[in-house]
């Protein structure tokens, strides 16, 4: 299905330019419908927009008493797009210093894992033909400042872009404050900052058609006023820039029945404190070999699922590179995983038995020790709703202990020792009651839930921790058939 496309142009004085702008916007090979937000335009830009919106059932205008300012335009027309459940939206100037031959271009490079392209002035040597010197210096000297005190390279005081708003959640455009100019490299800045992924193409501008610019020299300065403003900010306060995460509370409340509450439960005992060093070690260990494995399974700005994700901690810089919806039944699990990720795409409780996601919504998933706390009838039923998620060749990268695991011989030999010295078994965690012990019976298990064994490493590389399996989504699956499992214990 094609995505709901709307195409935005704010107006001020552009009598003479939107009827061409219009037709040549209407007379695209694409569906999508236009919205003209017009400032209350002197010049009767207004009444032309209101005789275009009756010729053509596509456009749409919004009319603002007075001039408000381009950013507070954009900002109305965002709003609008999400309003009306729109999937992409394409923003541009109504001057023709923005081509609308330029707008298929830019959906074109809107590739799977890419949230916003912007059309880019300073990708290619002359592509400013005709600018007045003053608007060059304004240009060239802004670009100069983005990119030294925001760290940010691409064109961001420019209009012409597309966003993904299925992937750019609502409330970034909400921490936008700027109703001016600088709500362009503001906006790109907050989203940087928030994982979203962005891609340029090479556009030319040309001067205005008609009329003067309305980027002033005192709105040049005010802009770079505000981009010092942003980078001060910045320094003192990051968190004023970044979404504030926070559990999905609209869902009705999930039982858990293994006492992962407890286990994420701040308060430790002394032995708890000592499991904890220790289970920080080996999360050291599968920090690492999550990067090495993500790497070689998923693209770049790929949609990932994290079933069952504890606190989170392994996941920590992987943000910037992927865009992860983070799970678990347990609540406590999901604040810390809040607290130590913070450019989480999404979090929210849910049971990995009944994942609250349509059918191939993932590109991915990724599962850390967490197989061998169910029953082969459990682990089949999750993995069967982990292939339900995943699109048609997505990939799946399971942790899973092995039997002879070192974390199993570490843990069995504490429990004796604790047993002897203390007279009474020692629980951890909640209980394992599966473990893998064989390449052979990780392809069986993803063979009968429709996955296809791509890879699987249990070694010295890792220090024997876990199995990694990683398997791919198979569009048919096959009747099931799982091995038996072992029943040990190990460190999640």
């Amino acid at each position: 299905m094609s995505p709901r496309r709307l195409i935005f142009a704010p107006t001020y004085n552009e009598n003479r330019n939107v009827e061409r702008l219009c037709a040549e916007l209407v007379a695209l090979p694409l569906a999508a419908d236009i919205l003209f937000v017009d400032d209350g335009s002197p010049d009767g830009t207004g009444a032309t927009l209101d005789a275009l919106a009756r010729r053509h059932p596509r456009v749409t205008v919004i009319h603002r008493k007075g001039k408000l300012g381009i950013g507070s335009a954009h900002s109305e027309g965002i709003a609008y797009a999400y309003d009306r459940g729109y999937d992409q939206l394409v923003t541009m100037d109504a001057d023709f210093s923005h081509s609308p031959a330029d707008i298929p271009r830019l959906i074109a490079a809107h590739a799977p894992g890419v949230d916003v392209v912007v059309g880019s002035r300073y990708l290619e040597s002359d592509s400013l033909p005709g600018w007045s010197p003053h608007r060059l210096f304004l240009t060239q000297f802004g670009h100069f400042l983005t990119r030294t005190f925001l760290r940010m390279p691409y064109d961001a005081s420019g209009a012409l872009r597309l966003y993904d708003l299925r992937r750019i959640p609502r409330e970034l455009f909400d921490l936008v404050t700027a109703r001016a100019y600088a709500f362009f490299f503001e906006s790109l800045f907050i989203l940087c900052r928030n994982g979203v992924c962005i891609r340029e193409i090479p556009i030319v501008l040309p001067a205005r058609v008609y009329g003067n610019s309305k980027l002033t020299l005192r709105e040049g300065i005010r802009s770079g006023r505000f981009l010092l403003k942003l980078f001060t900010d910045d320094t003192r306060h990051r968190d004023r820039f970044v979404r504030a995460r926070r559990v999905d509370t609209l869902r009705p409340a999930l039982s858990e029945m293994q006492g992962w509450d407890a286990y994420w439960s701040e308060k430790r005992t002394t032995l708890g404190a000592v499991y904890d060093l220790v289970a920080r070690a080996y999360r050291r260990v599968i920090r690492r070999n999550l990067r090495r494995y993500a790497g070689r399974s998923f693209a770049a700005g790929a949609r990932l699922l994290h079933a069952g994700c504890g606190s989170g901690q392994v996941d920590q810089g992987l943000h910037a590179r992927y865009r992860i919806t983070a799970v678990d039944i347990s609540e406590r699990a999901l604040t810390l995983y809040a607290r130590n990720n913070r450019l989480a795409n999404r979090i929210e409780q849910a049971s990995i038995f009944d994942l609250p996601f349509e059918a191939a919504t993932f590109d991915g998933a990724y599962n850390l020790g967490v197989l061998e706390h169910f029953r082969r009838d459990e682990i089949r039923h999750i993995l069967g709703e982990l292939h339900r998620v995943l699109r048609p060749g997505g990939k799946l990268v399971v942790f899973w202990p092995h039997r002879r695991g070192s974390s199993v011989l570490f843990l069995r030999a504490l429990r004796h020792l604790l047993r002897g010295v203390l007279g009474r078994e020692q629980k951890f965690h909640p209980d394992e009651v599966s473990l893998l012990g064989s390449r052979e019976e990780a392809a069986e298990f993803l063979d009968a839930a429709g996955f296809v064994l791509r890879e699987y490493y249990f070694g010295i590389r890792d220090l024997f921790v876990q199995c990694v399996i990683v398997g791919e989504k198979r569009e048919r699956r096959l009747a099931p058939s799982l091995p038996r499992l072992s029943t040990q214990t190990t460190i999640a």
